[in-house]
């Protein structure tokens, strides 16, 4: 007889490479920390904007620069058909940047102040604090001017999200990249330092050296951190009003008593920056949790007026990391929440209306209506751990009162429904 041929078990899709479900159990934490950003942003006079997620693919590559790693290699490339060259947004601020052009923001004055929570796209090798989609927190503040009380506020509000999170130990590492009047002269002299040196540096490198020479300060490969540490020091070639930017900046953080470190390698992976750029970190992770700086050309360069402006990104599942690593316990949102419990069908009919009921009166109720035995649900009212259970049976439907249930003590009490919601708050503010 011929061999039965062996059905090929199928594997389930998973999710692309890189690219990650945030579960339900974990929505507690991540809407914490959006509520944290949301916010003190506000309190700052932040106003919230939506970007779409695709966006043309010549908004990135004239801000973020032709030749920088996330125009080179990065971008998620949608071609339409109607042959239109769009990706999937990289970073938010050139997004924020188009649509103040594009909408007129100015007529809403100086400074305006404007943030934004989103998915971004990067195709780049996932490892820790890092994935091809992740959620960033963007602020951004457009002015009529480079002030640099505005640098020192967004350093500020970066550091006061974290610290409303218990986030513990973070830290600042600055610098400033100067402009376009001082910048090119450090540039001759970085690729005058790396010219005789081209063999003691990686691939990457020796094209960043023909393309972009700040980005060579930025690189992680190993084989070029010793040189990268003898190369010269932008700050040091400052023309007097980056000097002053600067030196305002710090003495903004020092009135603030926001400790920073001088980072003369940090230069930011993209082109738009200028002056101030920064990162902020925290213990116990190698990764920076974001970070930004000011972009006084990039509204110009896509079509705009001359307009200075500074901001910075936060990422928000770098974030959520370090609280894990961190062992960062937050109380419980639905600690005082109650659990219903319905049986039999008159019950279970009337049940829906009782927790509107609730709701109207601001009690949070927990159920599980699918569930007919009393013991399931009462198992499902122990997993929630709710204090309280409310016990709703034929009689009780019948005579218009429910059963509160300590699930403590076990002492259970029967209330007519029209008094059920003042005797539930009652014994949760006595818990």
């Amino acid at each position: 007889m011929p061999k039965k041929e062996k059905k090929l078990k199928k594997e389930p899709i998973q999710s692309p490479k890189g690219m990650h479900d945030i579960l339900p159990q974990y929505q507690d934490i991540w809407n914490r920390v959006r509520v944290a950003c949301q916010e003190i942003s506000e309190y700052y006079n932040f106003k919230r904007i939506e970007t779409p997620i695709l966006e043309y693919e010549e908004l990135f590559s004239k801000t973020s620069g032709e030749s920088s790693e996330i125009v080179t290699k990065q971008m998620f490339n949608v071609l339409t058909p109607g042959k239109d060259k769009l990706v999937l947004r990289p970073e938010g601020t050139a997004s924020i940047a188009r649509s103040y052009i594009q909408h007129g923001l100015s007529q809403l004055g100086s400074p305006v102040k404007l943030y934004m929570e989103g998915p971004m796209f990067r195709y780049e090798q996932p490892q820790s604090g890092r994935f091809r989609s992740f959620h960033q927190f963007d602020l951004e503040v457009i002015s009529s001017d480079d002030d640099s009380v505005y640098d020192a506020q967004i350093i500020l509000i970066f550091l006061k999200i974290l610290e409303q999170l218990k986030i513990k130990n973070a830290s600042v590492s600055i610098n400033s990249i100067g402009c376009k009047n001082c910048r090119p002269e450090y540039r001759k002299d970085l690729i005058n330092f790396y010219k005789s040196k081209k063999n003691k540096i990686c691939d990457d490198c020796k094209n960043r050296l023909e393309t972009n020479p700040l980005r060579l300060l930025d690189c992680k490969e190993e084989i070029c951190q010793d040189l990268k540490k003898s190369a010269p020091i932008i700050v040091d070639r400052l023309c007097y009003q980056c000097k002053t930017h600067f030196k305002d900046t710090l003495e903004y953080l020092d009135e603030l008593k926001i400790p920073y470190n001088m980072d003369h390698m940090l230069v930011r992976g993209l082109d738009y920056y200028t002056k101030t750029v920064f990162e902020v970190f925290a213990e116990g992770a190698t990764f920076a949790l974001g970070g930004g700086g000011r972009y006084d050309y990039l509204i110009e360069s896509i079509g705009g007026k001359n307009t200075p402006a500074v901001g910075c990104a936060i990422g928000l599942e770098r974030v959520i990391e370090i609280i894990k690593l961190q062992n960062i316990q937050y109380k419980p949102k639905h600690e005082n929440n109650v659990f219903l419990i319905a049986i039999g069908n008159a019950a279970k009919k009337k049940s829906l209306g009782l927790i509107e009921k609730l709701r109207e009166s601001n009690v949070e109720v927990f159920e599980s209506l699918g569930k007919d035995s009393f013991n399931s649900q009462m198992k499902s009212a122990n997993k929630m751990a709710s204090p309280l259970a409310l016990i709703f049976g034929q009689k009780e439907a019948h005579e218009e009162s429910v059963i509160i249930k300590d699930m403590k003590s076990g002492a259970q009490e029967t209330i007519p429904i029209l008094k059920i919601a003042d005797a539930i708050k009652k014994r949760l503010s006595q818990l």
